[in-house]
């Protein structure tokens, strides 16, 4: 054992016999809370009918408040359990100037105080101090405290793992020692929990992203497998503690693509300390603000008819209501609308007369209301200067006849006519096509925009303080105009424009950026997932030059050709029996549709192999043999990935090579793709059987 092992052996004894006093302190309030509970309750059965009204209820309040202390003393309780099994992940020994001691800093997931030592023994990732674990190496280094910045040297600077309170490696280094225990970390097969929290591997560039609360949108376009998701995740968390006085869980929604990924991603914010988000999808958003009134299509679903069938006139509808213009379109047509919206004339009863000039000033000054509320207004309004000018009031049958003049005025259109009118103004009535009653998805938000424009929504988010918005690239301008008006408040947006789905609607950084007030741009460039050998295989399908690929080895990456489905499905069973018998936990067959996602599931079924078939309507993410589309599986990662049928007749088109990058870096460890003939063109010669 060296001198390093030995002190931090020592240190780790130290701080778990703290924290399990800190644990027998607790136990032993928790008792005394038990007691206390438990002879009020018995006080107020005994005495139940010589007590008032009034000390029943003070009683009753005595009790509850005595739970309210509890529950706090057993959430401290699970924290201390989980600090016991691994109380911190590093230490850096920390000298300020003008000082001659160093300060050893312990830095782990949850804050830890020995009360009876009167010192802190674990400071939290997240603390001001803890900033210098991940920006500095031994050598000058400083941060920035509430009171100002502090400056000074790192003089020592260690990385260990503890599990279940041993201690199972220490590394001391004057370099980036991170480097050495992620690439440990990523050779480890997949947890059975979904997403891992990152906090003992964050990269310094990575930590300047958490770490950012200037920006007021923060748009971070990452590379896959560059760990953005994670990232935005523990963002939230280290601004949950930044801001805790004046921002918790419930103020934070995430906008995320399913309720797979966020399933996937439920447990981070927990593991961190903190309470679970709210989260929702663009579809649920979508009919609450259109009050469940339409039926339409889903994103899926639009990207599954794209997949099956050949439909140049849908691609081109989606294109032209993606594109940045579409959305100048929509404002220019609710000008014209608005401009044609009242055909004013003059009003009298008796003597009195309210010239047509007037109605147009009014109504054009309520613009934005509701057409009820709209015309209320410029009654009020009418009633007002009638009152002003001819010092009389109005009877109630003259304030009818006012109010149904005005209403003769109004030109009034539903929205769904307001919206199909649009198309005939532009001179394509053809782009409006719903189908069996159901809007396209490429019209839901552009309608919701002009409902925004004409009469405005009811906004059952103007509460949220902070919106995560992930798949960025799938977004279209209309759509982050949308979101932009809904959602004044800070806003963290991030995805890859090289793994959009649907190359109609995609949307890139500079693009969101123009659409959203005062984003600040980030790139993340080095990609972690994948092994080397898999992350050129993809690069080979898609290249990105700005893409650094973690030069961690695995397996080649293998092409397999088989002469028929048959034979592919054979091959699949032998690959999931031999994936069952491994050190591996996960494995995704990943399928170009989901119509193919059923048909490989039944196959595999009738041989008696078990997994699990993602659809749309799949609400959780599991470990095992996952059979999926690559739509499903962004943003998700397995151990072992099989990318099926990558036939030159399946795999052709750019939408196609997109989703065949998807597939490929969902891999971390082996990645087999399957092709039943002819390879796909897409697929690199060097890699094929």
């Amino acid at each position: 054992m060296t001198t390093a092992e030995t002190e931090e052996k020592a240190s780790l004894e130290s701080c778990k016999t703290s924290i399990q006093n800190a644990l027998d302190a607790n136990a032993d309030r928790l008792l005394e809370y038990a007691r206390e509970i438990q002879t009020r309750k018995e006080y107020m059965w005994e005495a139940r009918r010589d007590m008032d009204h009034i000390e029943k209820i003070a009683v009753r309040q005595t009790i509850e408040q005595t739970l309210d202390s509890a529950e706090v003393l057993k959430a401290q309780q699970n924290k201390l359990l989980k600090l016991l099994r691994s109380p911190y992940f590093g230490r850096f020994d920390f000298r300020r100037e003008g000082e001659a001691r160093d300060l050893p800093v312990y830095v782990g997931v949850h804050h830890f105080r020995d009360e009876a030592a009167r010192e802190t023994r674990v400071y939290d990732w997240r603390a001001p101090i803890a900033s210098m674990f991940y920006d500095f190496e031994t050598g000058p280094a400083r941060y920035q405290a509430p009171a100002g910045e502090v400056a000074g040297r790192v003089t020592l600077k260690r990385q260990m793992r503890i599990r279940d309170g041993e201690l199972e490696f220490v590394l001391e280094s004057g370099v980036n020692i991170v480097d050495d225990v992620l690439q440990d970390e990523l050779a480890r097969a997949s947890n059975d929990e979904g997403m891992k929290n990152i906090v003992a591997t964050i990269q310094r560039d990575q930590n300047a992203i958490i770490r950012n609360d200037d920006a007021h949108t923060l748009i971070i376009q990452g590379v896959a497998g560059s760990g953005k998701t994670s990232i935005a995740l523990h963002r939230i968390a280290y601004l949950l503690y930044r801001f805790k006085d004046t921002l918790s869980s419930d103020d934070i929604l995430i906008l995320s693509p399913n309720r797979v990924f966020a399933d996937y991603i439920g447990n981070v914010l927990p593991e961190l300390g903190e309470e679970q988000v709210a989260e929702i999808g663009m579809e649920a958003l979508a009919g609450e603000l259109l009050d469940h009134q339409y039926r339409f299509q889903s994103f899926f679903e639009q990207t599954a008819v794209l997949l099956e069938k050949d439909d140049e006139a849908m691609r081109s509808r989606i294109a032209a209501k993606a594109a940045p213009e579409f959305l100048r379109q929509i404002d220019a047509y609710v000008e014209h609308l608005e401009a044609r919206s009242i055909e004013a004339v003059e009003w009298r009863t008796g003597r009195k007369i309210v010239p047509d000039w007037f109605f147009a000033e009014s109504w054009k000054k309520h613009r934005g209301a509701a057409l009820t509320e709209r015309i209320a207004r410029v009654v009020s309004a009418t009633e007002t200067q009638i009152g002003h000018h001819y010092h009389y009031d109005l009877r109630t049958d003259e304030r009818q006849s006012l109010r149904e003049a005005i209403r003769g005025m109004v030109r009034t259109q539903t929205l769904r006519q307001a919206y199909q009118g649009l198309f005939e103004w532009l001179g394509k009535p053809e782009w409006f096509k719903p189908a069996g009653g159901k809007l396209e998805w490429a019209d839901v938000f552009p309608l919701i925009h002009l409902k925004l424009r004409l009469e405005g929504v009811r906004n059952p988010y103007a509460r949220v303080k902070h919106l995560l918005i992930d798949e960025m690239q799938d977004y279209t301008p209309v759509q982050y105009a949308v979101l932009g008006r809904l959602f004044s408040c800070r806003k963290t947006v991030l995805g890859d424009a090289a793994q959009s789905v649907n190359p109609f609607t995609r949307s890139t950084a500079e693009q969101i950026a123009d659409s959203l007030q005062s984003a600040m741009c980030v790139k993340l460039t080095k990609s972690y997932r994948s092994s080397w050998e898999i992350m050129q295989f993809a690069l080979a399908i898609a290249p990105n030059p700005e893409l650094q690929a973690m030069k961690r080895h695995g397996e080649a990456p293998r092409v397999v050709r088989c002469k028929r489905p048959a034979q592919m499905i054979e091959h699949l069973r032998d690959e999931i029996a031999a994936h069952t018998h491994s050190a591996h936990h996960s494995l995704a067959i990943i399928a170009k549709t989901q119509k193919q996602a059923a048909r490989l599931h039944r196959s595999l079924a009738q041989g008696g192999v078990e997994a699990r078939l993602l659809d749309a309507d799949s609400a959780g993410f599991s470990t095992g043999v996952i059979v999926c589309t690559a739509h499903l599986a962004k943003g998700l990662e397995f151990d072992r990935v099989i990318v099926a049928d990558v036939s030159a007749g399946n795999y052709r088109t750019e939408m196609d090579r997109n989703l065949l990058y998807v597939a490929c870096t969902r891999a971390m460890h082996r990645l087999t793709v399957y092709c039943v003939g002819e390879p796909s063109p897409f697929l690199p010669a060097s890699a094929q059987d």
